[in-house]
């Protein structure tokens, strides 16, 4: 739901550029509102409740995603062509 209501608030802005839709200092404030509660929601999923900055979120949030992904085995798809 969090996720939809920032897409939903999102779409509100049509026509702002993403520079104005992601700069927390001009950002709009019920699409801030609607990614803070997303953040936190994230931050809960994922079991880490406090981030100093924006950055420290994201390299947390890659850090899974490149701990978890390189457990997935190789991509070795052969194509197999009949005569």
């Amino acid at each position: 739901m969090a996720a939809q209501a920032t897409l939903d608030a999102r779409a509100n802005y049509s026509d702002s550029s993403l520079a104005d839709l992601f700069d927390p200092l001009v950002m709009p404030a019920d699409l801030l509102h609607a990614h803070r509660v997303l953040d936190r929601g994230v931050d809960a999923a994922y079991g880490k409740r406090r981030f100093s900055t924006e950055a420290e979120r994201v390299a947390f949030l890659f850090e899974l995603y490149q701990k978890y992904t390189s457990l997935l085995p190789a991509n070795k798809s052969k194509v197999s062509r009949r005569k």
